[in-house]
């Protein structure tokens, strides 16, 4: 098992690409904390995880809020020990464009995916030791447009940057940064795009492999970069989009 004896904190992971990712960590030995809004949901997971024979805990948690995220890893150090994989997975979407977006949607929107990604990487830091492993939960929106989506692209663009300079500063002590960018994955976050037929075909015509993803499909790209297969790996960002942003597939 990749993960033997590891403690694992993963923000969103309540459902979707986080859920998926826990269950997958859980599955290679390691221990979990999940950090989620919804408390009922986040322990729907662990409940599955333990029927499994993993070991998991869930806390509520608002990652934007500096207080509630330093108690909510505090209290998963008591519990779990020293920390070693952080998957900065919890993340928002709204769908408008600059003009369209109210401030208060748009700060929301960098509280949850930047300023979370933010606080739960500060008050984690100080429990690392050499060898571990944060990965950011970008988006492939973040390195190319997709329309009416500026303050997700923004902010999941952000992220990218944040990848780079933390492996900066962080590599003289052992710990490893990276981030996944995901294409369009089917979970709650793409829940209204699927619910039109013709626009979901359309959807899956854009990636050249011929489907959408799976939160699965995801967790694989996750376990990589927080397993020591990718021990040399640092300030990447991972793009698991099905070819999406490769290129247009339409013959010209």
């Amino acid at each position: 098992m990749r993960l033997n004896g590891k403690f694992a904190i993963v923000t969103g992971g309540a459902s979707g690409i986080g859920a998926a990712t826990a269950r997958l960590f859980a599955a290679e030995g390691a221990s979990i904390a999940i950090l989620d809004c919804n408390l009922p949901q986040a322990e729907e997971v662990v409940g599955r995880i333990a029927e499994a024979g993993g070991k998991a805990a869930a806390w509520q948690c608002d990652v934007s809020d500096s207080g509630q995220v330093k108690d909510a890893i505090e209290e998963a150090v008591r519990s779990f020990g020293e920390p070693h994989i952080l998957f900065n997975n919890a993340g928002i979407a709204i769908r408008k464009t600059v003009a369209d977006s109210e401030p208060e949607d748009w700060d929301r929107v960098m509280e949850i995916n930047v300023r979370g990604a933010f606080l739960c990487s500060k008050f984690c830091l100080p429990h690392f030791g050499s060898g571990a492993s944060i990965i950011h939960s970008a988006s492939v929106t973040g390195i190319t447009g997709v329309r009416g989506r500026a303050a997700y692209s923004t902010a999941k663009g952000a992220l990218t940057a944040l990848t780079r300079n933390m492996a900066v500063d962080y590599a003289s002590r052992g710990i490893r940064v990276n981030c996944v960018c995901p294409g369009f994955v089917r979970t709650p976050l793409i829940r209204a795009l699927l619910e039109d037929p013709k626009r979901t075909e359309r959807l899956i015509g854009m990636h050249p492999l011929g489907r959408l993803g799976e939160p699965e499909d995801v967790a694989n790209a996750v376990l990589f970069l927080a397993s020591s297969d990718s021990a040399w790996i640092t300030g990447i960002s991972l793009v698991v989009d099905g070819g999406f942003s490769a290129g247009k597939t339409d013959e010209i």
